[in-house]
């Protein structure tokens, strides 16, 4: 659901910046790294898992449209909302700045469409609610899955409704948002079962790592630093390995415009368009996850394996940071 520049005004471009950077501060004061230090590993290692798994789009039959993972629920239901929301933040920061992946104008839009719906929105209207009264295996599986769908589907909704602000005549609303909703419903629903799967691991290897009420008697069968490196060995072998195996169908989003306006792509023309393309093309020295000028397969696996690192780099500079300012605002 990443949103190419072309789909946004500026004006609806600055004002998705305004909100995502407005959230982004206010998870800043709300994350508590020194009360739960086992956050700042997870944090890490869950981020460079969602960044690998964001690179395998899977076939929705029938359609010939691909979803991939977004992870907003995977990560809120480990982190809560606000570690969750800078973790995948930095995710599409590096998705963006570094493989052009989402337009560097569009990247607020993108974060809240994809950050702000999966970690907040989903843990307090999904996660917490369901996990009240404690964990249990079905209760994980449940909120997986209705978490997963109600953020794409508010996500997605969010895209339809950035585009109609922006005066884009090439996809009118109705229309648009009729073929938008029912494809992110599929992507959605297998979203939530991967979701599922992964928390279903960790609530059976470490359950204290979910943010919900301990049921009494469930122990840890894992220790701490034996789950962060299975998971980081599967980010590992997923970016690496397994991202050769994505399927080449258009994304909901892309799939969507497709259906919606005939064309696989929309064009831009203005100064900030041009200067926003002009800074990607510097930063991105693997542009779509591939070496610059090269077909090479190696390309992608270097691309995962070196943008899960980046990823890592990002989150333990985040955490650096918010450590500082909290430090800062206590003594003022």
């Amino acid at each position: 659901m990443h949103m190419a520049d072309a789909l946004v005004s500026p004006a609806v471009g600055g004002i998705m910046y305004a909100c995502s950077a407005a959230v982004a501060a206010y998870s800043v004061r709300k994350i508590k790294l020194e009360a739960d230090p086992l956050k700042v590993p997870v944090m890490g290692v869950m981020g460079a898992f969602v960044f690998a798994a964001q690179m395998i789009n899977f076939s929705i039959p029938g359609t010939g449209s691909s979803g991939h993972l977004c992870g907003g629920m995977l990560l809120t239901a480990l982190l809560e909302p606000y570690a969750s929301f800078l973790t995948l933040l930095s995710v599409l920061l590096i998705q963006c700045l570094l493989f052009a992946d989402g337009g560097l104008l569009a990247l607020g839009a993108n974060v809240w469409n994809m950050a702000f719906y999966g970690c907040i929105i989903a843990f307090f209207c999904v996660w917490k609610p369901v996990m009240k009264n404690g964990l249990s295996k079905g209760k994980v599986v449940a909120a997986s899955i209705i978490g997963s769908v109600l953020s794409l589907q508010l996500g997605s909704f969010s895209v339809t409704l950035q585009t109609l602000a922006s005066g884009n005549s090439e996809l009118p609303f109705s229309v648009f948002l009729g073929v938008m909703q029912p494809i992110h419903l599929a992507i959605g629903l297998v979203e939530g079962l991967i979701t599922a799967a992964v928390l279903i691991f960790i609530y059976e290897a470490r359950p204290e790592l979910l943010q919900a009420p301990q049921t009494e008697g469930r122990k840890n069968r894992f220790s701490l630093k034996k789950v962060v490196i299975i998971l980081g060995i599967v980010a590992v072998l997923t970016g690496g390995v397994l991202s050769h195996f994505a399927s080449s169908s258009p994304d909901g989003l892309e799939w969507s415009i497709e259906k919606t306006s005939g064309q696989e792509e929309l064009e831009a023309e203005g100064d900030i368009y041009e200067r926003a393309q002009s800074v990607q093309e510097k930063t991105s020295f693997l542009p779509d996850y591939a070496f610059k000028d090269s077909d090479t397969s190696a390309g992608t696996s270097f691309s995962g394996i070196f943008g899960a690192l980046a990823v890592v780099l990002v989150c333990a500079g985040v955490c650096l940071l918010v450590k500082w300012i909290q430090k800062r605002n206590s003594k003022a």
